[in-house]
């Protein structure tokens, strides 16, 4: 027997349009969609779940996906009070975003991010695995307990396009009984593979070096990762490892050839950076007694052939800043940094050797009052890619602990933000009352007077724009949180201009309609 619910489900599905096209057709309209509005249409009827779940869908979508710049700003502390940690999207427009990333938490601190998920470390005995445009997450076990000197920069997240398999990867101190017996090295790489039940211990070639891996980075490039490591009879001192993701791998990349250093420079740093998908070597010297200054050339390799070793030089940035954030500091053949005023700013590449310039240099960020040179700048695109299929394991677990919000370190903040909502409440209140208040004025008085309601219809259209429209309950990253202060402040500072205004209009329409009154003779009401 057919129930009317599911008759009325089954005509539904029957009379929409959109099921009565050819699949092909279908498929390309829903390439267009990005990723909100499919999650919206997933809940239309269960064919087009079913259609938007497919995984062959999902992986055809996310090749399509637009692509944004994720400026990553770690939680820290600013004049003794906690900051939390703060994410903003920069589209290919160059507008950034206004609402945070819900899936990271204040404490979180990012390690990867990899065909719309985000590897995110945190502070308890787990890391999270989260996709930030679905809001999907999970939590893995870490491969180690309480374990001291650990880092987020000693992780990293990678996919291979091979084997389609997501890895998480960790650099593990060389350590007895969970104390570091020797903080510099590590000889082990931890792996963990989405779907698996345990961590496996991968053992380097030789002790390497951790320092060079937390100052230089890691960038995961075509399914394998890379990161520097010190080399004292190499070219620059230094060498490239590898570690592929589908063979658990090692192998060994020289650097290309030195070239002649002045003298009255000081140290070399170097970088490990990915750019348009090709691994990048980055290299500049520094100021003899400040290694935070940058001098000369900063030159940017590219890593052109595998079986050749082959590297060739991209730019070559006269005058370059004094920050390179990774691991992708390169968006739409523009270069990201930071300044002395921890702005974040961006200049344009043209040709391979290019002076940069102040004057065309555009500011994209306000960076205070973040930790200057802190911020870490990632490509990320929206997608589908679901996690159910890998909540399965043991491995995943839920936090024991507080975490985010809850925690009694961020009671100041959110009292902050729900000081500001109230306020913002009580604006849009005050101000709609005041439009209404308004409005039952005219209509009384413009039933005697027809002269008054081109009047009317003036000044009712100049109150109504003065009223807030409702706010979308989510919460707003740090940038538009600010920009939100100070226009709560510099509407709260004009409502008595609205009040004066209002009582000055309400004058202007008694004096308008008594003098007509008079006129035709009209007994003006009582008072």
């Amino acid at each position: 027997m057919v129930t009317g619910e599911t008759s009325s489900k089954r005509q539904i599905n029957e009379e929409c349009i959109i099921n009565c096209l050819p699949v092909d057709l279908i498929e390309r309209i829903f390439y267009r969609l990005p990723v909100s509005t499919l999650l919206r249409c997933e809940g239309v009827c269960k064919h087009w779940y079913n259609f938007i779940r497919d995984p062959q869908f999902v992986a055809s979508h996310l090749q399509n996906a637009h692509r944004y710049a994720l400026m990553f700003f770690p939680q820290g502390l600013v004049s003794g009070e906690p900051l939390p940690s703060d994410a903003i999207l920069i589209d290919e427009a160059w507008s950034p975003s206004t609402y945070a990333v819900p899936v990271i938490g204040p404490d979180d601190l990012l390690f990867g991010s990899c065909n719309g998920l985000l590897g995110l470390y945190t502070k308890t005995s787990t890391i999270k695995i989260a996709n930030f445009a679905t809001g999907e997450c999970m939590h893995l076990a870490k491969p180690a307990k309480n374990m001291r000197g650990d880092h987020f920069t000693f992780y990293s997240f990678g996919f291979h396009p091979v084997t389609k398999e997501y890895k998480v990867t960790h650099f593990l101190g060389d350590c007895v009984e969970g104390r570091p017996r020797n903080k510099d090295k590590f000889s082990v790489i931890q792996v963990y593979t989405l779907g698996d039940e345990k961590w496996k211990d991968i053992p380097t070639p030789e002790a390497l070096s951790l320092n060079t891996v937390r100052n230089s980075g890691v960038v995961n490039v075509n399914g394998t990762m890379y990161w520097l490591t010190e080399d004292m009879i190499a070219s620059w001192q230094h060498a490239v490892m590898s570690f592929d993701l589908r063979e658990e791998s090692f192998a060994i990349i020289a650097l290309p050839t030195a070239r002649e250093d002045h003298d009255h420079y000081g140290p070399r740093k170097f970088w490990i950076r990915d750019i348009d998908g090709k691994l990048c070597m980055v290299t500049a010297q520094t100021r003899r007694y400040d290694a935070r200054s940058i001098v000369g050339e900063l030159q940017i390799w590219t890593f052109d052939n595998m079986a050749e070793q082959r590297w060739s030089q991209k730019y070559n940035l006269k005058n370059p800043p004094n920050y390179i954030p990774g691991p992708h500091f390169v968006h739409w053949d523009r270069i990201l940094t930071q300044l002395s005023s921890s702005d974040v700013d961006s200049y344009e590449l043209i040709g391979e050797n290019i002076e940069i310039s102040f004057s065309k240099m555009e500011e994209l960020l306000e960076g205070s009052p973040r930790k200057l040179y802190n911020m870490q700048s990632y490509i990320c695109v929206k997608s589908l890619v679901c996690l159910d299929v890998y909540k399965k394991a043991s491995i995943v677990r839920r936090p024991k602990e507080q975490v985010g919000w809850q925690l009694k370190k961020w009671e100041a903040w959110e009292h902050n933000l729900r000081r500001v909502e109230k306020l913002w409440g009580y604006s849009n209140k005050h101000e709609h009352d005041l439009s209404i208040s308004f409005m039952s004025y005219l209509n009384i008085y413009a039933q005697y007077s027809i002269r008054c309601c081109s009047t009317s219809q003036k000044i009712s259209i100049s109150v109504l724009t003065c009223v807030q429209q409702p706010r979308f309950p989510r919460r707003l990253n740090s940038l538009e949180q600010e920009r939100d202060r100070e226009e709560l402040s510099s509407r709260a500072s004009k409502i008595k201009d609205i009040i004066e205004a209002i009582s000055h209009a309400q004058n202007n329409i008694s004096s308008i309609l008594r003098s007509h009154m008079l006129d035709q003779a009209i007994n003006l009401p009582l008072k």
